[in-house]
């Protein structure tokens, strides 16, 4: 009965952005909540590539909200749900091999450009200006602002869209921007060009493929001591 409860309840949320796309802006509470459930589950299933058959997919709901009986069984619809799994599976695999080769191609080539340098564990940085002062220590907290793309340009990040700088522990980050700005000083800009084993390797994110090499544009803008209180978000 759970497995029941849930496919329909992700049935009825998909079903809510497909209806209500050639609608008009939800004006009622029961619309509104109706679209604020579809967009949820739109974005939670968006980059996923899931195929889906909208008017089986609209049968599903109606069969779920007006009938005893479902025209397939318990065991039937998880198995489904398995072979969905298996195949998306399957797809991050095979998207986490090429991206590997990618990777292992681009920092090959990128190691020999001008003013990169590469550390002992994989690291390529270049640095944009050097800035002065104090490198932050392993326990500082760190104040940046800071720009996020993949190997194709794609954004995933930036705190300078959001007009507001970054604050966290160094101890609290991915291994390449803790080592990474360990190589900075206040005031300083650089690139980092992090391998997947010092970033999130082969786990995708929400728009990070897995196996991706992540490229940072950094400014160090403050460093705070251990203790120090850090500003909320």
């Amino acid at each position: 009965m759970q497995n029941r409860r849930a496919l329909g309840l992700v049935l009825g949320a998909l079903a809510a952005v497909i209806v209500l796309a050639g609608c008009s802006k939800p004006k009622s509470d029961t619309e509104q909540l109706s679209y604020t459930i579809g967009a949820q589950f739109g974005k939670s299933l968006k980059g996923k590539n899931i195929k889906l058959d909208s008017k089986f997919l609209a049968k599903g709901i109606e069969d779920a909200m007006k009938k005893d009986k479902l025209v397939m069984t318990d065991e039937e619809m998880q198995a489904t749900i398995m072979k969905m799994n298996e195949g998306l599976q399957k797809d991050m695999q095979e998207a986490a091999k090429a991206n590997r080769v990618k990777a292992d191609e681009f920092l090959a080539k990128n190691k020999t450009a001008d003013g990169v340098k590469t550390t002992a564990s994989g690291l390529q940085m270049k640095t944009i200006t050097t800035g002065s002062g104090a490198s932050p220590k392993p326990d500082d907290t760190v104040v940046v602002h800071y720009k996020g793309t993949l190997l194709d340009g794609t954004e995933f990040d930036s705190s300078f869209k959001r007009n507001q700088p970054a604050e966290f522990p160094l101890k609290g980050i991915i291994p390449g921007w803790t080592e990474g700005l360990q190589l900075m000083k206040k005031g300083g800009k650089a690139t980092l060009y992090i391998p997947p084993e010092l970033a999130y390797q082969d786990r995708p994110r929400a728009s990070i493929p897995p196996n991706s090499v992540l490229v940072f544009d950094v400014e160090l803008i403050d460093i705070k001591p251990p203790g120090a209180p850090v500003k909320k978000k």
